[in-house]
């Protein structure tokens, strides 16, 4: 079948699966070698090289659900992140970043950039104009993340592309987040699509992994850096990813459904203070990720009323799990402040609108009914525990 008539679920399923010739089973082998023959000067098969049978199969798949030409996976999402920038960035070159970014991205870039000779500039306003006012002579690249983390601001991607495209300056984006259900950032003209596979790709909280998508040129330019690197991937985890994006569509469909109606109740509900999701109304950037994305996602944020103590509220769930990552088919709640963006100083979490007490919600695949039965009783349980106090 031709895979340009392909729906998702199918390339989810079939696209760069390997082909059990042998004995005709029905999902890939795994190739667990570390040496292969040498044939040939042009095809060298080595783990390190990103080449093995599994490694090869599975960028195929990631690169047509990100509509790209190509893909790299590596051993986590920062190694994808920091591999990708340095394969377009050198000495005396200069990148602009907006500020509401994944908390080990913005961590990489101010203990390492200096280092290197790289200037970097970063944006507090999410509108285009705010990008192109740090543009210089010296920038190549522009960095976004859309739906942030872990406030959910949006960016019009269209409108960032095109401004990068006019000033000739590379568009990388990480679209963890959004996952490829939800958006698709190459048709809107970005160059790099960037994921934490360990997320939405991977779904079950069993593997570390990242990707890159691009087209053909790119991704050789990155893979020069990257086998100097080293962040490749072992192929029984390239396996396992192989098989969870099978189910990729389905899980991120559900989560989205369920995700929406859950910031719509909490929204009403008077023990919260806010709530950030770009499927509601209420949000600031709401037209935008309407006009960009397929579905919001299955990532909200939220802050309790003052006095509502966050973290007795975490020890009191019962099905919720408190957890360190996210995009699993089991709901998880964090405190950003202590985990994804703990490395970040008090400050720089301040300029982000990350506070204290705000709680970031990974909704899983459960019943949208049990969630909120689990998230009341907990409030019912904190709310007592002030009264006695």
């Amino acid at each position: 079948m031709d895979s340009k008539k392909m729906g998702f679920n199918t390339i989810c399923t079939h696209l760069g699966e390997i082909k059990d010739e042998q004995f005709k089973g029905a999902i890939s082998p795994i190739y667990l070698s570390t040496s292969y023959a040498f044939e040939d000067v042009d095809t060298k098969r080595y783990p390190r090289y990103f080449n093995t049978p599994n490694q090869e199969a599975l960028c195929k798949k990631i690169a047509k659900l990100e509509k790209g030409e190509s893909s790299l996976i590596f051993g986590s999402g920062m190694a994808a992140i920091s591999t990708t920038l340095f394969s377009f960035l050198q000495k005396g070159d200069h990148i602009i970043l907006q500020r509401t970014l994944y908390g080990g991205t913005t961590n990489l870039i101010n203990e390492e950039f200096e280092k290197h000779g790289i200037e970097f500039s970063f944006v507090d306003s999410q509108t285009v104009k705010g990008f192109e006012e740090k543009i210089k002579s010296n920038t190549k690249v522009i960095y976004i993340e859309t739906p942030s983390n872990p406030l959910l601001t949006i960016i019009d991607i269209e409108k960032v592309a095109e401004l990068a495209k006019k000033n000739k300056i590379i568009t990388m984006i990480d679209n963890t987040f959004a996952s490829p259900v939800n958006q698709n950032p190459i048709e809107l003209g970005i160059d790099i699509v960037l994921h934490s596979a360990t997320k939405y790709l991977g779904g079950h909280s069993d593997i570390l992994a990242g990707a890159v998508v691009s087209t053909e040129k790119n991704i050789d330019k990155i893979f020069q850096v990257a086998k100097n690197f080293g962040g490749s991937l072992s192929d029984f985890t390239v396996w396992m990813l192989e098989r969870s994006i099978k189910t990729l569509g389905l899980r991120v469909k559900r989560q989205n459904k369920t995700a929406l109606k859950l910031s719509k109740w909490l929204e009403k509900h008077v023990d919260i203070a806010a709530v950030y999701y770009p499927g509601l109304k209420s949000h600031p950037d709401f037209e935008i990720a309407k006009k960009q994305m397929k579905g919001f996602g299955g990532m909200l944020s939220f802050e309790l009323k003052e006095g509502l103590n966050a973290s007795q509220f975490q020890k009191e769930l019962k099905l919720i799990k408190s957890s360190m990552s996210l995009a699993g088919v089991e709901s998880t709640i964090l405190s950003p402040t202590l985990t994804s963006h703990a490395l970040l100083s008090e400050q720089e979490r301040a300029l982000q609108g990350i506070k204290d007490g705000l709680l970031r919600f990974s909704v899983g695949i459960e019943e949208k009914e049990d969630l909120i039965q689990d998230i009341q009783q907990a409030l019912n349980k904190i709310k007592i525990l002030e009264l006695e106090h």
